[in-house]
């Protein structure tokens, strides 16, 4: 529970109302103790608060001065107050100048009606954390602004803008309590913002009224779509009437984005759906690209690659990739977007090098403001975004070394929070140790691995632990050892609950993936190998019913250990297939579960290419296979370290072996 503060508004007639503070409600967990010099009265009728929905706006005028002392930190604050009992505050940040040491957020700039230089940069500020999706800190920026100009329309705007549902944590993502504190604090907000709009200019004044469509009443809407339809419309008719202004191209696509989240291209084929608004979003954002700054501006292209990476033709969003890598230094996020383009079209080391420049900047916000945020999970993400690229670059040393980095910042506090439920977003990074092991054929650190105390917080991270000393067991071929971890990797599955999450997947359904694995390993060694090749096309048919993200939900395609087992036997083109497939070389696999130019997988589609005498094509494949092994760390011999035989297939005097050594 965090510690809280009392303030007290009082109207003209003298009376006095207890409010809750007007925090982010998934930063709520970080709130600690507010001091500001005592006792100080902060006047400003942007200040004002309603003790109920059905006040008029009169007598919300009435209320307009706000008593902070230092003394008053009772527990008036309660970040699991009932929904009823929301009516809010404004907690007014002591003001920081805009010139003091602060995060690199670029020269980003939207002019707004404001008293100051110091109201204008800290709402820059907040625009900027909001287009690169650090919500929690646009907040705070917006609450400075309010510091320096309480009259500031744009900075209410900005607060319920920011502190609402987003394109990656949507309405529906809310847990209960979440939601019953969000959502009736954007709509209030948003009606001071309203208040506000007498002397603001034309644009300001359209975008503050359709910002109440977002928000229509303190009450939680039924249905969500239809609300998020109606704020969409509005912008539309923002957009027709300022459609030359680069922010409202992005707020215009944004709310057709968080209309239809995800829901834009078909998951198999990655075509647009023609019932969604994806040829209207396409359209704004690459005609607001061509604009004067369109490049540039820190919402569009990042906007153009979250829709662009669905479809089937990824590469269109490289031009923007390449813009907003450097665009906001201390912004992780957009340094880590462009490489979910990356991984789709086989940079993986690029990948790798925008990735770690996302984990450091993200490192020096975890230094000013610790984990128990919901930047968190943007935060770990990067890190998770670095490892698979590492894994399918064949980097281990890189890929550990991330693995160390990232659970350092993991602490048990972050996991314990209920509301946003911390570990059902964040406690599954800490199962990805075990890919990584697997991925480099680490058995002996897989079986040195740790079973958590707490097994119902770590339940992702315990079920994964089993399952990879299930795998390395079998590998090893200590089949009654690996059956025993496979008794207890399938108990463990039952403890996890259908909210733990490898976003946007649940880790239900990534587990059946694990269990297709598992059975298929453990049968291969007992020699079954039509039960066990039945079993491991099972893993791969649950691994392409995930749900598209990267990294992909399962970080060890399953195609690599089917390729390298098949090979082992003697089934060459059953492999090729495989590889084909899991290369984008072969029609029939959506494009987000493809990994272009990966080198176990070319390794592995080179080798068949050489059995199968298809030697025109395996020349190709040989170029792009020499390049790859030379970014890897570690000698590849295999698709899969799951192949116990020569990695090759081959005996050393035989025509087969000889040629794919050439």
């Amino acid at each position: 529970m965090a510690e809280t503060f009392s303030s007290r508004f009082h109207g003209q007639s003298g009376s006095i109302h207890e409010r809750w503070a007007l925090v982010p409600s998934h930063i709520w967990p970080t709130v600690r103790e507010v001091r500001v010099p005592s006792p100080t009265w902060v006047r400003s009728a942007a200040l004002k608060s309603i003790t109920s929905t059905k006040l008029s706006m009169a007598h919300e005028q009435k209320l307009d001065m706000l008593l902070i002392s230092e003394e008053s930190t009772a527990a008036n604050f309660s970040c699991n107050a009932p929904a009823e009992l929301m009516p809010f505050e404004f907690e007014v940040p002591e003001k920081q100048s805009v010139s003091e040491p602060y995060f690199d957020t670029g020269d980003y700039h939207m002019p707004i009606t404001a008293k100051s230089t110091e109201a204008q940069g800290w709402f820059n500020r907040g625009l900027v954390w909001t287009y690169s999706f650090n919500h929690e800190e646009a907040c705070r920026c917006f609450m400075q602004c309010i510091a320096h100009d309480a009259d500031c329309a744009m900075a209410y705007w900005g607060f319920a803008y920011a502190a609402g549902a987003n394109y990656n944590k949507t309405w529906a993502m809310f847990d209960r309590d979440d939601l019953a504190k969000a959502f009736p604090k954007c709509h209030k907000v948003a009606q001071i913002a309203l208040s506000k709009t007498g002397h603001v200019s034309p644009l300001e004044k359209a975008l503050v009224e359709a910002l109440q469509k977002r928000y229509p009443s303190s009450d939680i809407p039924d249905d969500f779509d239809s609300v998020n339809k109606a704020y969409a419309d509005v912008m539309r008719d923002v957009h027709e009437k300022y459609k030359d202004y680069l922010d409202v191209v992005a707020l215009f696509a944004d709310a057709l984005m968080n209309w239809k989240p995800r829901k834009m291209f078909d998951v198999k084929t990655g075509k647009p759906i023609a019932s969604s608004p994806v040829f209207e979003v396409r359209a704004i954002l690459e005609r607001g690209m061509a604009m004067p700054g369109g490049l540039r501006h820190t919402g569009i292209p990042h906007l153009y690659i979250h829709l662009m990476e669905r479809s089937d033709e990824p590469e269109a969003a490289l031009p923007a990739c390449d813009i907003i890598r450097d665009l906001v230094p201390d912004a992780g996020h957009m340094s880590h977007m462009p490489t979910h383009i990356d991984v789709l079209v086989g940079e993986y080391r690029r990948s790798m090098t925008y990735n770690h420049k996302a984990t450091l900047a993200d490192d020096r916000y975890f230094a000013k403001h610790g984990g128990v945020n919901f930047y968190s999970f943007y935060r770990l993400h990067d890190y998770h975004s670095l490892i698979y690229a590492c894994m399918l670059a064949g980097q281990k040393e890189k890929a550990l070394e991330a693995c160390d980095r990232m659970e350092a910042t993991i602490t048990e506090d972050m996991l314990t929070v209920e509301s946003p439920p911390m570990a059902d977003w964040l406690e599954f990074f800490l199962a990805v140790r075990v890919h990584v092991y697997i991925r480099f054929g680490m058995w002996e650190e897989i079986l040195g691995l740790d079973i958590p105390d707490d097994k119902e917080l770590y339940c992702v991270t315990t079920v994964m632990a089993y399952y990879g000393k299930g795998i390395a067991f079998a590998s090893l071929n200590k089949l009654e050892k690996a059956d025993a971890q496979r008794g207890l990797f399938r108990e463990a599955a039952k403890r996890v609950p259908v909210s733990r999450l490898d976003y946007p997947n649940r880790i239900v359904d990534v587990l059946k993936v694990a269990t297709a694995m598992l059975d298929g390993e453990i049968e291969y060694r007992r020699q079954n190998y039509d039960v066990a090749f039945e079993a491991l096309r099972q893993a791969i048919k649950a691994e392409d019913a995930l749900m598209y993200t990267e990294p992909w939900g399962w970080m060890l395609p399953a195609r690599h250990p089917y390729g390298a087992l098949s090979l082992e036997q003697g089934m060459v083109e059953q492999a090729a297939n495989a590889y084909a497939e899991d290369l984008g070389l072969r029609e029939g696999l959506t494009r987000g579960h493809q990994h272009p130019r990966n080198v176990w997988a070319l390794h592995g589609y080179h080798e068949c290419l050489v059995r199968l005498g298809r030697d025109a094509e395996a020349v190709i494949i040989k170029s792009l296979l020499q390049l790859a092994q030379a970014e890897a760390d570690v000698p590849v011999g295999s698709s899969c370290l799951c192949r116990l035989g020569n990695p090759s297939g081959c005996t050393e005097d035989s025509n087969d072996c000889k040629r794919i050594n050439t």
